[in-house]
């Protein structure tokens, strides 16, 4: 068997852990599928096997990438994809050491997470008609503003994760790492009108203990999701391209911008680690103004 089928092998068992005991979203799985198979065609293309690269390969890799032009981010996101898969080969025994774990990152560019302002928001769940797949919709652009959930954890909800009474909903996170996350009335109207006005209308029959179900009766996916917003989008005046990330971004932004304390807002986001939600703090500046302006007793020379 070739080098490279049996590098292919150990990726299909990386991959298979990444889903299995990590509960990686579809999307960060398949961003890590990606970039390995770019390695693992480099390394054949270079003849070099995966399981002897040394810090040498790496260099040659790290000018192969760059010969692309690629930015530093994407340039950092496949270097890590490899790190992390060159851990997983370590500790089965594949190999002694990860020829990865000293290499460094290009330092990533300074990108601000996009998000939308509350009259785009509000555009956004006007278009949403009162059919079946328009109440779906609606519910689905609430749950994501309300809680700012990943798109990943929003299609994994199932019924008995909700409890309506008490606008909670238990989610499964990163590393299935189990939290709550909290949902208002606006959320909770269109949730309820969803289950129990157009659900099983949508599953025509069928059985599924899963909350969003598509238009063929099964479960919805990420995929689906972002289609779903990406043809909401067409029916408003907004022209940047929008994921369900970006209503994960506002969730945090608007709840920074109106006073919330970032330590409140890495709990609500599932964040382990504060450096990730520190980066919304760059996008605040109108609310800090605004605090500011209220606040400080020597800013204003009319208070007196």
């Amino acid at each position: 068997m070739k080098d490279g089928n049996v590098m292919e092998k150990d990726i299909e068992k990386f991959i298979r852990y990444l889903k299995e005991q990590k509960n990686y979203s579809k999307y960060t799985i398949s961003t890590y599928e990606e970039d390995l198979i770019f390695l693992s065609k480099y390394l054949e293309k270079e003849g070099v096997s995966y399981l002897d690269i040394d810090y040498s390969t790496i260099r040659l890799y790290f000018n192969y990438l760059d010969s692309f032009n690629y930015s530093k981010n994407t340039i950092a996101k496949k270097i890590t994809s490899a790190r992390s898969f060159y851990k997983y080969l370590a500790r089965n025994n594949k190999i002694k050491t990860n020829p990865f774990s000293l290499c460094s990152l290009p330092k990533k560019d300074n990108l601000l997470p996009k998000f939308l302002y509350y009259n785009e928001l509000e555009e956004m769940f006007s278009s949403c008609d009162t059919s079946n797949l328009g109440i779906r919709n609606r519910c689905i652009l609430e749950l994501l503003y309300a809680t700012g959930m990943r798109v990943g954890e929003l299609v994994n909800i199932k019924l008995n994760d909700i409890d309506l009474k008490e606008k909670y909903i238990k989610i499964l996170g990163k590393g299935n790492k189990e939290r709550i996350v909290y949902f208002g009335d606006y959320a909770k109207e269109y949730l309820e009108k969803y289950i129990y006005e157009v659900r099983d209308n949508l599953l025509k029959n069928k059985k599924s203990d899963y909350l969003f179900i598509n238009n063929s009766g099964t479960n919805l996916s990420s995929r689906g999701v972002e289609l779903i917003i990406k043809n909401i989008i067409k029916e408003t005046s907004i022209k940047s391209n929008i994921t369900p990330h970006v209503l994960r971004h506002t969730f945090a932004t608007h709840l920074l911008n109106e006073g919330c304390d970032i330590l409140s807002v890495q709990e609500l986001l599932g964040h382990e680690s504060l450096r990730a939600t520190q980066i919304y703090t760059h996008i605040t500046n109108e609310g800090l103004r605004n605090i500011y302006n209220i606040s400080h007793p020597r800013n204003n020379k009319n208070i007196k």
